[in-house]
């Protein structure tokens, strides 16, 4: 099939991937445009893993004032080199993540980062109440398994379903951008106040 410079620049639009990645992906994809929309997000996340290892000491920290002033956000997200933190596409991917955490309250970037005594604490109601179900005792630690898992995918941010897009978590969202800006990019840290909450 003949990739025509339309169909490219419609993906590109689409996807924000670079020209040559996007003519790649439509000859792969024989022209099929949500083929080659998948065939991108497949590479960011190749990108994304051989990245993954590498030092991000530059970026931002973005802020966001939310709710007329009843919520803000402050987080700090890295990349590798100074340039990239400082392009437009990155700012804009710095102050999603500010209103996605707004909007969202995640508890911890990663699930490693999880507070024990709050994992406990959950961890021991789930229990309860998988014991107040009458269900037999074998079944029982699966049940809470599988409650924490739903827990980590509420409460941790890397996770959560973006409020943007809630077909992709963070995870998905950050891998995304990691193949389009060619940079591994790391949230380092996160703070949410709540007016009237400690």
């Amino acid at each position: 099939m003949n990739i025509t410079s339309e169909l490219v620049k419609a993906l590109r639009d689409k996807t924000q991937a670079g020209m040559m990645d996007c003519k790649e992906a439509l000859k792969a994809a024989d022209g099929d445009m949500e083929k080659a929309v998948e065939y991108l997000r497949k590479k960011g996340l190749a990108t994304a893993q051989k990245r993954a290892g590498r030092i991000t000491s530059q970026g931002q920290i973005g802020s966001y004032i939310h709710g007329g002033g009843k919520i803000g956000v402050m987080v700090e997200v890295n990349c590798e080199t100074d340039f990239v933190g400082r392009t437009e596409q990155f700012f804009e991917l710095v102050h999603n993540l500010a209103m996605h955490i707004a909007a969202a309250n995640p508890v911890c970037v990663r699930r490693e980062e999880m507070p024990p005594e709050l994992l406990e604490k959950e961890r021991e109601i789930y229990l309860a109440q998988a014991k107040e179900s009458g269900k037999p005792e074998k079944v029982l630690e699966k049940i809470v398994e599988g409650k924490l898992e739903k827990f980590f995918k509420e409460f941790c941010l890397m996770e959560q379903p973006y409020v943007k897009n809630p077909d992709i978590t963070i995870t998905d969202l950050l891998n995304e951008k990691v193949g389009q800006i060619g940079e591994s990019i790391t949230i380092r840290r996160f703070s949410r106040y709540q007016l009237g909450e400690e």
